[in-house]
């Protein structure tokens, strides 16, 4: 099974790139953020004249996430449980399918507001573990993924990318990513590869990708009984190359089995 995470920075922009990695790659799930567009402006009939159905939780211009699937699947959240005052915010989508549940999601970047904007950095962050324990308790399989907008280690960001005051690095954001690590939960990718440069973002500014000054903020957190399955993990960085590309490239998980 393939499951893959890519904050496209506009669907409409990038539906080019998003069809033709689809017929390459083929995954079963794709949960994309970031679409920047409403339900009824999604080009949803493009994606499934390619074989994928679709979710949306859109928002005009801003935020925005989907999920595009293969497989049959039912709707189980269309914004995350446990966080009040988010209904505008289109941050959270969650289906289940093929055995698992799937959670697709935008965590802001609390870098803009400030004070409150990097308080509701962390308030989204405590419903998510919220969240993952009450599917824990539940004894629930599941694969949350999405643009966490967090570094969680020193590793995960090019040397002078961020200063230590950003809200990507700060020692709260770091914390409130290793909760949700605590819990049971496993960083598919660093389960895999413990230690190297995995960056899934590179801004455009200031040659970040030629000078591979790069981040990674792009997770795939997996519950135990996923966890035992996980088989690959990785950032497609060829995708960063491409003309007109995303500043964030897709993170693909394989598991084995259905």
């Amino acid at each position: 099974m393939k499951i893959a995470s890519w904050n496209v920075n506009s669907v409409r922009q990038r539906q080019a790139h998003v069809l033709d990695w689809l017929e390459r790659e083929k995954p079963d799930l794709l949960g994309l953020q970031e679409i920047k567009c409403e339900d009824a402006a999604f080009p949803a009939e493009a994606f499934r004249a390619a074989g994928y159905d679709c979710v949306v939780v859109g928002q005009k211009s801003y935020n925005g996430v989907a999920i595009l699937s293969r497989l049959p699947f039912s709707v189980t959240a269309r914004a995350l449980p446990f966080l009040d005052g988010e209904a505008l915010q289109a941050r959270y989508v969650e289906i289940e399918a093929g055995g698992l549940t799937f959670g697709n999601l935008y965590l802001p970047n609390g870098n803009s507001g400030g004070s409150a904007g990097y308080e509701a950095k962390l308030a989204f962050m405590e419903a998510l573990a919220l969240h993952a324990r009450a599917l824990l308790e539940a004894g629930r399989d599941f694969v949350l993924a999405g643009d966490y907008n967090v570094c969680p280690t020193d590793e995960d960001c090019a040397p002078g990318a961020l200063p230590p005051t950003d809200a990507l690095v700060r020692p709260e954001s770091r914390a409130a990513f290793r909760r949700l690590i605590w819990l049971g939960l496993t960083d598919a990718l660093r389960a895999l590869h413990p230690h190297g440069r995995y960056y899934t973002f590179w801004d455009y500014q200031a040659g970040a990708w030629p000078r591979d000054c790069g981040l990674r903020i792009d997770h795939a957190l997996l519950s135990p009984r996923i966890a035992e399955r996980l088989d690959s993990a990785q950032p497609d960085r060829d995708e960063r190359g491409r003309a007109q590309p995303s500043d964030h490239v897709p993170l693909v998980i394989t598991l084995d089995g259905p």
